[in-house]
């Protein structure tokens, strides 16, 4: 991450070619959390597109960075992100600081020019419990794992029982309809939100 960060520009969008289970959400705010770094992050959707765009225009100025999440979702809206980003290309007026990524599944309508205008980086989930642990256990913050307000042996059983329950269920989404009935696209984003469910609630126990 930090290698393609600091290869890239303000002109320059970072894109994110996403397979399933995979998420950079975690690790890209963690990681902006230790650059010193402003994020602000948006999930595309329907109505989302307007926001997206006053939110880059105020980032430029301000020079924080923007993630602009599950592109492939918005369809209607690419056009205006493709005008976009030739915008940087053509006449940039900002800060320097600025930084534009994109998270998206591949798609046929995702702009060409923004691809051609971009760095892209491919992510697969990690194979195997092993992988997906490690790989679990890096994206958690110092902070997360070590306090919960003096009940840290308990904090550190149930993190890592969750943290192995959702190693499991990404091995077994890999059978497709032997493992669930019911599709599931689980990622990094379920488990960073059970984490943050799970402190809660043992911080509320007497």
């Amino acid at each position: 991450m930090d290698e393609i960060v600091a290869t890239s520009d303000e002109r320059t969008p970072i894109i994110f070619i996403l397979s399933t289970g995979a998420d950079p959400t975690a690790a890209l705010l963690k990681f902006a959390q230790d650059k010193g770094k402003t994020i602000s992050v948006i999930s595309l959707g329907q109505g989302q597109g307007r926001k997206a765009e006053n939110l880059i225009n105020r980032s430029k100025k301000d020079g924080s960075w923007v993630l602009l999440t599950n592109c492939h979702l918005a369809k209607s809206w690419m056009p205006s992100l493709e005008k976009l980003v030739l915008g940087f290309a053509e006449s940039y007026s900002g800060s320097e600081n600025f930084r534009l990524f994109l998270t998206s599944m591949p798609a046929n309508y995702f702009p060409v020019a923004v691809l051609q205008n971009g760095t892209k980086m491919t992510l697969e989930p990690p194979r195997g419990l092993k992988a997906n642990l490690k790989r679990s256990y890096q994206d958690i913050d110092k902070e997360t794992l070590k306090n919960c307000e003096n009940k840290n042996s308990e904090w550190h059983k149930l993190l890592f029982s969750l943290s192995f329950f959702h190693a499991i269920i990404q091995e077994r989404r890999k059978f497709g309809p032997l493992g669930f009935n019911i599709r599931y696209e689980f990622n990094d984003s379920d488990l960073s939100i059970s984490i943050s469910t799970l402190k809660m609630f043992l911080s509320d126990q007497d």
